[in-house]
């Protein structure tokens, strides 16, 4: 495969963006989604039937999304950075990106909650607060390390009002990187399949 290096200085940003209207158009309260990042370019040249299949008739979108389907686990962030921790991408995977829902609290809420023990409780007292956001958090990483952002707020459902920036969702971004790390990987036979495309493919955002 190409390296990232070859890839356009925008390219992550597209495809966080192809990604997040994508999973949009399902709607909310969906799981975590993880998705691997690969170059159009060589993907058309070494699987042009999955090409079109993910929807990458040209190289017009540098990155293709391929969906890897639902997390295992749980998304709560301990259990997300164990799943993480474990997967390790064939060297045909430019990066890879993760969509995940999450209820975000001002601060003083939060500091409400400090002497709440249980998960559940937690989930509980944070999912009935008045000061809640709903918010939808796409976050892309590459190898080389560049991270692209973007968060929809489920009160302000439209396109014109997700923010989008390099730096906006940095503890999802660093979870994220961890699928790089050498010292990361499932056991042999366990996670993605060739180039980090699962055996049960869906179709490119």
């Amino acid at each position: 495969m190409d390296s990232v290096g070859t890839l356009p200085p925008d390219a992550l940003s597209r495809a966080v963006v192809e990604i997040e209207k994508h999973v949009s158009g399902a709607g909310w309260d969906q799981p975590a989604q993880l998705f691997a990042l690969v170059p159009t370019a060589e993907l058309l040249r070494a699987e042009p039937q999955l090409a079109a299949e993910l929807g990458a008739e040209d190289a017009s979108q540098p990155l293709t999304p391929v969906a890897q389907g639902e997390l295992p686990g749980g998304v709560d962030d301990e259990n997300l950075a164990d799943t993480l921790g474990r997967i390790e991408w064939p060297d045909g995977v430019a990066g890879c990106a993760l969509a995940i829902e999450r209820i975000v609290l001002p601060a003083a809420a939060e500091s409400g909650l400090s002497s709440v023990e249980s998960d559940a409780d937690l989930a509980r007292l944070a999912g009935s607060d008045p000061r809640r956001h709903e918010v939808r958090m796409v976050a892309a990483v590459l190898r080389d390390g560049d991270r692209f952002g973007a968060v929809r707020l489920r009160a302000h459902d439209e396109d014109s009002a997700v923010l989008t920036g390099a730096d906006l969702v940095p503890t999802l971004c660093e979870v994220l990187s961890l699928t790089f790390e050498p010292s990361a990987g499932s056991r042999s036979g366990e996670g993605p399949g060739v180039d980090g495309v699962s055996d049960d493919e869906e179709k490119r955002p």
